[in-house]
């Protein structure tokens, strides 16, 4: 038995003895995540993980790292944080496979005023639940408790993934050429970003988040709670069946920053708006916040969580293939000389 203790420590707000507790408390979760590959489990200095790179002539790690936002006050206000941690794991996941990588494992990282060992292992269910989704292992992370610096009800989390790719199968801008289609993959509402202004236009801090709303179907904090979609397994199973030639996640910039990540000089994305399905919950924060459309399409993700370039020769197919995942795809655009950018019609 662990028999660490400073009186003086905890006098001064830091309880080690809660810190080990929610290590005891969230190890079931962690256990979910266990992968091949995966050479120690959590409580050491370092995560340990050894990659199966047989078959690949030139491996590449690929790292990405993110948090979940102010995003993270909509669940404290709800007492709600089995979810946030899904949104933590997506938004890096979900970054690393726009170069064609799979993830192989995460870290998270939680800061909190006051550590709550049930809390600690109600987040970190969410991000062991995320990891399962993507398919890769949590191999360890870090709890910090921080008194005198916030709130005692207060948590941040970040985290990090890092995956693998064959350097001849990563994906580059240089691949998208005129004539390619753009395919939407449906979001499952606002994921993780914007809410800042989300939280503005509705008046989060005073709104009724448990009652009923007709026009958005659900509760308002439980819309505004949806985990972000983990796109993964369906992206990858589709590069590997398919040219796909570029992969955008939109998060925060929206349509306006991402999308042109993955296009080469000279050419414009041209999305025709009437083919996207935007959810209500967009509807009410623009008509709410007074928000003109471009700053909609410039903050949101409206309802495209990740946009997938395809040859156009092959864009039946991949839908086929994306559909056949549970994914929701939609034709939205296509790829035209231009200077750059976005164009919405």
């Amino acid at each position: 038995m662990n028999n660490s203790h400073s009186q003086s420590y905890a006098a001064a707000g830091v309880d080690i003895e809660a810190g080990y507790k929610g290590v005891q408390l969230m190890k079931k979760h962690v256990e979910r995540t266990m992968i091949p590959g995966v050479v120690s489990g959590i409580g050491g200095f370092g995560g340990l993980f050894a990659p199966d790179i047989s078959g690949m002539k030139e491996p590449v790690l690929v790292s990405g790292t993110d948090g979940v936002g102010t995003k993270i006050r909509v669940a404290q206000l709800m007492d709600r944080h089995d979810t946030i941690g899904i949104d933590c794991v997506a938004m890096c996941v979900n970054d690393i496979i726009c170069c064609g990588a799979k993830p192989l494992f995460f870290l998270d990282y939680i800061a909190i005023g006051k550590n709550d060992p049930e809390k600690v292992a109600s987040i970190v269910s969410g991000v062991a639940e995320g990891c399962v989704q993507a398919g890769c292992a949590l191999i360890g992370g870090e709890t910090a408790e921080h008194p005198g610096v916030m709130a005692a009800h207060d948590y941040d989390l970040a985290g990090f993934a890092v995956g693998i790719v064959d350097k001849e199968k990563m994906l580059d801008p240089s691949m998208v050429a005129a004539g390619d289609v753009i395919i939407s993959l449906q979001s499952s509402g606002l994921h993780s970003n914007g809410f800042s202004l989300v939280r503005k236009a509705l008046d989060v801090e005073h709104a009724k988040l448990d009652e009923w709303s007709e026009e958005l179907g659900g509760e308002l904090g439980g819309v505004l709670l949806q985990p972000t979609q983990i796109y993964v397994k369906p992206v990858l199973s589709a590069m590997e069946a398919a040219q796909i030639h570029g992969v955008s996640h939109i998060t925060g910039g929206g349509f306006y920053e991402n999308i042109p990540r993955c296009l080469p000089k000279g050419m414009t994305a041209k999305i025709d708006k009437s083919a996207l399905r935007i959810d209500p919950i967009f509807r009410m924060i623009q008509r709410l916040g007074n928000i003109p459309e471009r700053d909609m399409f410039n903050t949101f993700n409206m309802g495209t969580g990740m946009a997938l370039i395809v040859d156009k020769n092959d864009a039946d197919k991949v839908r086929t293939l994306l559909l056949a995942a549970g994914q929701a795809p939609r034709i939205i655009g296509e790829v035209v000389p231009g200077d750059g950018g976005v164009e919405l019609l």
